[in-house]
């Protein structure tokens, strides 16, 4: 049955040994702030809306909580409207539900993330993909040194034609006023001109070259890590449920469990959908970001 639910997915997945051989594990501040962005993606608790006449209602039906806390807060003497107290009460339990849901879910890629750690779970693997994530988090370490490197390189060249144009002038006002060096001062001085003209041509290709850098690694380069990282958290939870979902599938069978494993089913193919759509979405950020570097 469990192959049944699961299916033959379209990638491997790769045990990992208690001394955690299938792959070098990062430094225990790594999981630390994998922890961190696991716990971060908390409920927003204050865009939460009470929809009238149930599920699928129209628009009109729609209260915002803003709305009430203002009426609240103008007429705070005024008489209870009809229906006051359930519209308090559902605002409280849709509350409580998304923060139900939220915990859950913590929990579940919390367990899974440390099962990964320590040797003791499986995760799912792309391995082209994870190649192709790895060389582009390499490339832009290395752009960046690049980027740092342009960047002075501007500064420098800014203050040497600074320096130039400065010297050129000074060369002007003594040739003008040594009339017995007139010609030496004058040719330094048109020297000094030429020169500054040069570097601010230099100066400006320089500039391009930084703004093109820059451009290509804090927006193109970053987008698609940023992609990448969602992709990975959809990773860690459609691996989450996977887990659930084997675990029940193993349990014994009574009228509890199969509501648990439809349930469990469902949210799985829910996850697994999310996770194969990023995953297509990183693939083609990649080959797109691939063509427009060059």
């Amino acid at each position: 049955m469990s192959d049944g639910l699961l299916g033959k997915a379209a990638t491997m997945e790769i045990p990992i040994s208690s001394n955690g051989d299938a792959g070098s594990l990062p430094e225990d501040d790594g999981l630390e702030q994998d922890l961190q962005q696991v716990m971060v993606s908390g409920p927003n608790l204050n865009e939460t809306s009470i929809v009238s006449g149930g599920y699928g209602g129209t628009a009109e039906g729609i209260i915002p909580t803003s709305a009430i806390k203002g009426s609240a807060l103008h007429q705070p003497h005024a008489s209870p409207a009809p229906g006051g107290d359930e519209l308090v009460r559902g605002i409280a339990v849709e509350k409580f539900d998304i923060v139900k849901k939220w915990g859950i879910n913590t929990y579940k890629c919390t367990k899974q993330l440390l099962s990964e750690r320590f040797g003791r779970g499986s995760r799912t693997v792309d391995l082209e993909l994870e190649t192709q994530i790895e060389l582009l988090r390499e490339t832009k370490r290395k752009y960046e040194g690049i980027l740092q490197l342009a960047r002075a390189l501007t500064a420098h060249l800014y203050s040497l034609v600074q320096t130039q144009h400065a010297l050129g002038d000074a060369f002007a006002d003594l040739s003008q006023k040594s009339p017995e060096l007139q010609e030496e001062f004058g040719y330094n001085a048109e020297t000094q001109k030429l020169l500054c003209k040069n570097g601010e041509t230099l100066l400006g290709a320089v500039n391009f070259f930084v703004s093109s850098i820059n451009t290509l690694v804090n927006k193109t380069m970053e987008d698609t890590l940023m992609t990448v990282k969602q992709y990975e958290t959809a990773r860690l939870e459609y691996d989450a449920y996977r887990t659930d979902l084997e675990e029940l599938s193993l349990a014994p069978r009574d009228a509890s469990t199969l509501c648990r494993l439809d349930t469990a089913q469902s949210h799985f193919q829910s996850h697994k959908d999310k996770y194969e759509k990023l995953r297509a979405d990183v693939g083609i950020k990649l080959k797109f970001l691939e063509e427009n570097k060059v």
